[in-house]
């Protein structure tokens, strides 16, 4: 309520009051100085007042009047130039406002919409600047090669050769309890198992990595399809995919957009303990939607994250950034993790 009696409409309407009560004063000072002073026969005191309540009466409906059908304009003026920043904050550039009076409300929409044919600009250029480091990647493709080996051999050495060695250690005390102490021996048993499954899920999320780095010529989606048909194949986590066949953007999107899915896909694996994963993909008003979501464990986005997983995220922003696009991540602890993207094409 505070905040609607400060709209501008308000704003308008006590200004008109405030007018009319110095009015009132100055009137009723007037009127009365004139009696004192001169005491004419057509002035009284019942005359003064009663003048004085027919002005304020007929002047608190004019102000309120005035103050309500002047203060439309402006208004929808501003409610025009806070939808075009809105436009602007969510990617939206090609937005302008066509004013044609004089003023300074449109002198700041000028502004605007020269801001928008900037940011415009900016958009094109970063994805020009994506197209050259693309060209530039597959050109530097043997070092990333080496690189993404050299990086997969530490995760297994720091995660997979560990969990082995354990297995190894707990299977062999598990056989020294099984006479002595089968209970026991059937509680290690059972941490076996799920250090070994934990060791197969790591692995799964390194050969998911083993991929090739480019499309290789294929569409986006086809290449995801493919992607969730061999993950289908390797985890029992079950995907649930939209996107549409004759989706069309740049090669540079693709390959962006394919390797930011492929990141996220490799941390559900490794950390998520997901059983669900949904992927929707879409094109509206030139942009390129990307929702991906999972019932996994999620985590604490306030605090800092595991380095691994705060890792890929940080690459599927960057990557999302180079495109000029938006990228945000939800999540909570036993609540899932939610991933919105939002590309211009």
């Amino acid at each position: 309520m505070k905040r609607r009696f400060s709209s501008i409409r308000y704003v308008f309407i006590r200004s008109h009051l405030y007018g009319l009560f110095l009015t009132t004063v100055t009137i009723l000072s007037i009127l009365l100085s004139i009696y004192v002073l001169f005491s004419p026969e057509w002035l009284s005191v019942q005359s003064i007042f009663l003048f004085i309540a027919l002005y304020i009466g007929i002047g608190l409906f004019i102000s309120m009047y005035t103050g309500f059908k002047t203060s439309g304009n402006y208004k929808s003026r501003l409610d025009a130039m806070s939808v075009l920043i809105t436009q602007y904050s969510n990617g939206n550039y090609d937005s302008y406002i066509q004013s044609m009076e004089k003023d300074e409300i449109t002198r700041i929409t000028n502004e605007l919409n020269e801001l928008g044919k900037k940011l415009q600009s900016q958009v094109k250029s970063l994805q020009r600047m994506a197209d050259e480091k693309a060209d530039f990647a597959k050109s530097a493709h043997k070092a990333a090669v080496i690189e993404e080996r050299q990086r997969i051999a530490r995760d297994l050495h720091d995660a997979v050769s560990q969990q082995l060695f354990a297995l190894t250690m707990m299977s062999e005390a598990a056989v020294k309890q099984l006479e002595k102490k089968p209970e026991i021996a059937k509680i290690q048993m059972q941490d076996v198992a799920d250090s070994a499954l934990q060791a197969q899920t790591e692995m799964r999320a390194l050969l998911l990595h083993l991929r090739p780095v480019h499309l290789s010529g294929e569409s986006l989606p086809v290449g995801i399809n493919k992607l969730i048909n061999e993950l289908k194949q390797r985890s029992r986590v079950n995907f649930q995919v939209s996107i549409p066949k004759d989706l069309k953007v740049s090669e540079t999107i693709e390959e962006h957009v394919f390797r930011i899915i492929q990141e996220s896909f490799s941390n559900i694996l490794r950390h998520a303990n997901a059983t669900e994963v949904n992927l929707d993909i879409s094109k509206k008003s030139k942009e390129l939607f990307v929702h991906i979501r999972d019932n996994g464990e999620g985590f604490d986005v306030t605090v800092n994250a595991d380095r691994k997983t705060s890792y890929g995220l940080k690459t599927m922003r960057e990557r999302s950034e180079e495109l000029g696009g938006t990228f945000s991540v939800r999540s909570n602890t036993n609540e899932g993790t939610y991933i919105d993207i939002r590309i211009p094409c």
